[in-house]
């Protein structure tokens, strides 16, 4: 399975979009300050998720997420 999911950060309200396939260990991950483009972002709450059986359709919901 793989996961697209919504953060929203404590710090500044602001929400950040991805995917992966260990949603646990990347939620994980964004709150240790291991990725860098939402290191200076922390912390960061998950506020949606939703599995899609394989990798592609996952990359498509992130980016209609992301352009609305």
């Amino acid at each position: 399975m793989f996961y697209t999911y919504v953060l929203k950060s404590k710090k500044d309200n602001k929400l950040y979009i991805g995917f992966s396939s260990n949603l646990q260990k990347r939620f994980t991950e964004h709150n240790k300050g291991l990725v860098g483009i939402t290191k200076s972002r922390r912390p960061f709450e998950l506020v949606y998720y939703e599995a899609c059986c394989d990798m592609k359709k996952a990359v498509e919901r992130e980016k209609a997420l992301k352009t609305g």
